[in-house]
């Protein structure tokens, strides 16, 4: 579900730059769909390395 609405977020910003900035060139469009695609990768990784802690710091642990 993460992975989804981080998919729209993104989708969303690419698509207020192209409209946000019409006299862009295509280099520019690209570039800065790069950038957000390396940034999203790297937020997921973030997020996943947060989970992960999260869930293994439980109080209860089975034995």
């Amino acid at each position: 579900m993460l992975k989804k609405i981080n998919w729209i977020i993104w989708l969303s910003l690419v698509i207020l730059w192209n409209y946000g900035f019409p006299q862009a060139s295509p280099f520019e469009d690209v570039m800065v769909a790069v950038f957000l695609s390396i940034l999203f990768i790297i937020i997921q990784l973030l997020q996943s390395r947060y989970l992960k802690k999260s869930s293994s710091g439980s109080k209860f642990k089975k034995r």
